[in-house]
């Protein structure tokens, strides 16, 4: 059930809308309806991209092996890719 909301829009702006949304052949509540669902949407995908990495991270069976950067090494200001070439 669609429920009705009360927004607060500066009239300048709210008129750019409207004839943006009349180019679009639509209404500015369906823009905003559509705007809204994009970015739940969004997050929930950020959510569930998230979780999903997270899972792999705790099942992995992978390891760094024996090697550890030194001290020095870690806090020497050189450029930490560079070493690996």
């Amino acid at each position: 059930m669609a429920k009705n909301i009360t927004l607060a829009i500066d009239e300048d702006l709210l008129d750019k809308v409207r004839v943006l949304a009349a180019m679009r052949r639509t209404s500015v509540n369906e823009m905003v309806r559509t705007y809204l669902q994009r970015l739940v949407e969004q997050e929930q995908e950020r959510d569930e991209v998230t979780e999903e990495l997270l899972k792999l991270s705790r099942e992995s069976r992978a390891g760094m092996g024996a090697w550890r950067p030194s001290r020095e090494d870690t806090y020497s200001g050189e450029p930490r890719f560079d070493r690996w070439r």
